[in-house]
């Protein structure tokens, strides 16, 4: 079986012939790579070079850019770059950049040969009705925006979807990706950061509106959202969402309990990367704990976010080991 139809079989709730797939879904922090580097790996790969060094399975991600390269970054971290309507109308002009999109439209094309083949799965990301207007009005106003800017959020979901609707059809028009995201980050330790009401406000018309087009191509839609997200499961389905990522388990987030309650749901990551600190007994645990969601279909187990710092590169080989071990057990 090929690298691209176990992904598909997966998504389909159907076992692959051999094991699961074995994937880091997000690329490594720098200080992991860096670190893995003093310990062995080969210097100067890119993320597409080291999963295959590693034994992972390849799969290509493109986060399409919502704003240009030209525009201008806030002035700290979680900070605005336009907090008003007369503030965005004068940065429009540098965002929804259809050229800044060009590179990876090729670059699907260069890759659609392997992806034809099985070689690998292709997937996409598109900034979600909750990032998009976070990257805009900062953290804090963003919050605000709902109660007190309501037009404005309206109208930037409005142009968000134009701009990315034009993508999808360029997308379409040389491949099927076998998956996207909506990078999302609305939910967190403690729960979603948005209320329902909010979310069928704002965000449910959004989805409507985008979801459904990218279902009919064959795609699978995923939500990317940190932190706990179990309660706003419900909510995603009602969107016609199909499928959520990390799951962490530092969040409290329970893979088995949450296949219960939805048998057809998709879910990657779950994998507790805290394990991965402390030692190869604890990572055994950790797959043991996860083997029955991994053997009940709709799920690709990976790590629960990205691999911390201080693993060692010899207990991450152990890691790979073991993810395939259990993939194999998963299918039989």
């Amino acid at each position: 079986m090929t690298n691209r139809e176990r992904f598909q079989a997966v998504f389909r709730g159907e076992k692959p012939d051999d094991r699961l797939p074995a994937i880091e879904w997000a690329s490594w922090w720098p200080d992991t790579t860096n670190n893995w580097v003093t310990q062995g790996l080969r210097p100067g790969l890119t993320f597409h070079e080291i999963a295959p060094e590693l034994g992972l399975d390849q799969h290509y991600q493109f986060w399409l850019p919502h704003r240009s390269a030209a525009c201008p970054e806030p002035e700290y971290n979680g900070g605005p770059i336009a907090e008003d309507e007369e503030e965005y109308e004068k940065i429009l002009p540098l965002l929804y950049p259809d050229d800044e999109v060009t590179p990876q439209i090729e670059a699907m094309k260069a890759l659609k040969p392997g992806h034809d083949r099985g070689d690998y799965p292709i997937w996409f990301s598109l900034d979600g009705g909750f990032w998009f207007p976070r990257t805009i009005l900062g953290i804090e106003n963003h919050l605000y925006s709902f109660y007190d800017q309501p037009e404005l959020y309206h109208r930037m979901l409005d142009d968000a979807l134009a701009f990315q609707m034009r993508q999808l059809e360029r997308i379409y028009d040389i491949l099927t990706p076998d998956f996207m995201t909506f990078g999302e980050d609305m939910s967190y330790n403690n729960g979603p950061m948005i209320s329902e009401d909010s979310f069928d406000e704002f965000l449910l018309p959004y989805y409507q509106k985008i979801v459904p087009f990218i279902k009919e191509h064959g795609t699978k839609v995923i939500v990317d959202t940190d932190g706990d997200v179990s309660r706003m499961i419900p909510w995603l389905r009602r969107a016609g969402i199909e499928g959520v990522l990390p799951l962490e388990r530092q969040a409290g987030v329970d893979v088995n309990a949450l296949r219960e309650l939805y048998p057809d749901f998709i879910f990657i990551g779950a994998f507790d990367k805290m394990t991965m600190r402390k030692g190869v007994d604890e990572m055994r645990q950790e797959f043991e704990r996860l083997l029955p969601a991994m053997k009940s279909g709709y799920f690709i187990p990976s790590v629960d976010h990205q691999t911390p710092p201080d693993v060692p590169l010899e207990r991450y080989h152990v890691y790979v080991e073991m993810l395939k071990e259990y993939g194999e057990k998963a299918v039989k």
